[in-house]
């Protein structure tokens, strides 16, 4: 009689997930990622450079699917949380005008990088993984490779190169509406001058605040076509696969991405100390 709890016990124990299974798993994914990234630059810089029609076909289907809906994002973005917020703060000591200094460290830096990023991957890099996916489960890669065509050089190449470009390029557009959110915050609403707001604004601003947040969302864009292509390409498990894949690569992308720009917001003020100084 005291088998059967022991053998069920047995059944309960075996059954149950490991967790150094899963880390190691993610382990595995994390080199393999790293592995294709490496692969993909390698051809790009390599050459032939055939892949520049889908590259550009790729970033025109990019542009019109992310620019309204990034444009919206960061302008209500900017008027919310730092506008209306930190110009509270600033107008309780009868000085909106300064928000347009804060507007260098919180849009320029951080918050329209990151909305830009988010609305890429949200938007393109689910696309991405949810297209490479179902060709994927329906063997076309398969195909692809049996006739000796490289799925990597012809699918994933164009996209990653295409994603990287364009998200770079989108943050421009980011900035712009970001701070125009900041501008509504300050002027019209709290009642800011505007040639006091522009003056804060640019009196703060330095060039590494420039090209740093451009590049920041380059390895952005770059972080998240690697992450959605592998997804995407190594799907498995048939549509429900294709699903789970998706939302992995876009959380995976998410979590990357707040990583790196700790990393690489510690140092960049590192290495220009002058850009902690506001005027």
């Amino acid at each position: 009689m005291s088998a059967t709890p022991n053998s069920a016990t047995r059944t309960t124990r075996t059954s149950r997930p490991r967790a150094g299974g899963s880390l190691r798993s993610m382990l595995v994914e994390l080199g393999e990622m790293g592995l294709l990234s490496v692969q993909v630059v390698w051809m790009a810089v390599r050459g032939p450079f055939d892949y520049g029609r889908d590259t550009l076909d790729q970033m025109f289907s990019i542009l019109k699917q992310c620019w309204i809906p990034m444009a919206i994002s960061c302008t209500f973005f900017g008027l919310g949380a730092p506008g209306l917020q930190g110009g509270n703060i600033y107008d309780l000591f009868g000085m909106p005008e300064r928000l347009g200094s804060f507007f260098v460290m919180a849009s320029i830096r951080e918050f329209a990088p990151w909305v830009n990023a988010m609305v890429v991957a949200g938007v393109v890099g689910s696309a991405i993984t949810a297209d490479l996916g179902a060709r994927r489960i329906r063997e076309e890669i398969d195909a692809m490779e049996v006739l000796g065509v490289d799925p990597i050089r012809a699918l994933v190449l164009p996209r990653v190169v295409a994603i990287t470009i364009i998200t770079g390029l989108l943050d421009v557009i980011a900035l712009c509406f970001g701070l125009l959110g900041g501008f509504i915050a300050a002027v019209p609403i709290l009642g800011a001058n505007e040639w006091a707001f522009y003056n804060n604004l640019f009196a703060n601003l330095t060039t590494p605040d420039i090209w740093g947040s451009v590049v920041k969302t380059t390895i952005f864009g770059f972080i998240i076509a690697i992450v959605c292509c592998y997804k995407g390409i190594y799907a498995k498990g048939g549509a429900i696969g294709v699903g789970r894949a998706v939302n992995q690569a876009v959380v995976i992308a998410f979590a990357m991405i707040w990583v790196v720009n700790v990393v690489f917001t510690n140092i960049l003020l590192g290495l220009n100390p002058d850009m902690q100084v506001f005027k």
